[in-house]
């Protein structure tokens, strides 16, 4: 099986608002797929609906060979899912936490694959600890031990690095690759750029709608940015002047530089051209990138159910 998820014309809608419209998208077996947006996006719905705990109410497609629709049970049983927000019991210790999933998934020698999970995520020496008193990161790690346990074919994960520290994150994605490498096929949603990056491909996703998909280097080129940056003095009034000049399409600021891009190639060099010669900033070209191309992106696209947002807790 070359293709884990394949599904077309993907439709959710709550009310008269389509927090999920017509969504396509095609993810081969041990990619690393990201899901890039803002909050409310639409992507935990999608990711809800592939993994079958959603029906959608239109599209149809499969996930590991399985009908989203007649199959999801089928779908569910290969699936590890990484919620949001922190599931496991707090109540139970790390090791009682992996006892009670490896007997919800009828996991055979549960014994020996909890211990083996304990040792792979780290988790060995605190197995006897309360799961309400671990740190971000040591949840974070439970959790993906969890979601592990069964020997899923495909992980979904939704938010896994939200509120947890960098190291925590760099641990989190070196665990990542190394499952991407024995063939296990990760979906995972971010709003982090430097998570972003860390993904073979991308899809923007943007109030229900994907905006854009392909690998994560081609996404700027696909946009068609040209961008520069800019360094110098009082960068916020350059910032207010450059916005209204021809060829500029975003300034975005970046710490102490501008990044200023553009998509009519002829009218943006003639601007750069203007500004360079002025001679009061520095002035250095350089390739776009996601951020740039997710901040386009972005500012194209208009928020249809915003007032959906709280009531569905799409993200």
């Amino acid at each position: 099986m070359t293709e884990v998820i394949a599904v077309t014309g993907l439709t959710k809608i709550y009310g008269t608002k389509r927090v999920v419209d017509d969504f396509d998208i095609t993810v081969p077996r041990g990619a690393i797929y990201g899901f890039l947006g803002p909050n409310g996006s639409g992507k935990t719905t999608t990711i809800r609906m592939l993994c079958g705990l959603l029906t959608p109410d239109a599209g149809q497609g499969t996930c590991l060979g399985y009908d989203i629709r007649a199959q999801a049970d089928r779908i569910k049983e290969q699936v590890g899912y990484m919620t949001q927000k922190f599931s496991l019991y707090e109540d139970l210790s790390i090791r009682e936490n992996l006892d009670f999933i490896g007997r919800m998934y009828r996991v055979r020698d549960r014994g020996a694959r909890v211990a083996a999970a304990l040792d792979d995520l780290g988790l060995a020496n605190r197995a006897g600890q309360l799961a309400g008193t671990l740190s971000g990161g040591w949840k974070q790690r439970l959790a993906l031990a969890a979601c592990l346990l069964h020997d899923p074919k495909l992980l979904l994960l939704d938010e896994p690095t939200a509120g947890v520290d960098p190291k925590a994150r760099r641990d989190f994605w070196d665990e990542i690759r190394r499952l991407s490498g024995q063939g296990v096929t990760v979906l995972v949603s971010t709003h982090y750029m430097d998570e972003a990056v860390q993904c073979d491909r991308i899809a923007y996703i943007a109030y229900g709608k994907k905006l854009i998909d392909g690998p994560s280097a081609d996404i700027p080129k696909q946009v068609g940015l040209e961008t520069w940056r800019v360094e110098g003095p009082d960068l916020a009034a350059l910032e207010v002047r450059v916005k209204t000049m021809p060829g500029i399409v975003q300034v975005a600021r970046f710490g102490a530089s501008l990044h200023v891009s553009g998509t009519d190639k002829q009218a943006f060099e003639n601007t750069i051209e203007t500004l360079k010669a002025e001679g009061t900033h520095r002035w250095s070209e350089q390739v776009a990138g996601l951020e740039e191309a997710f901040i386009y992106l972005m500012a194209g696209s208009r928020d249809n159910f915003a007032a959906t947002e709280d009531k569905v807790g799409s993200s």
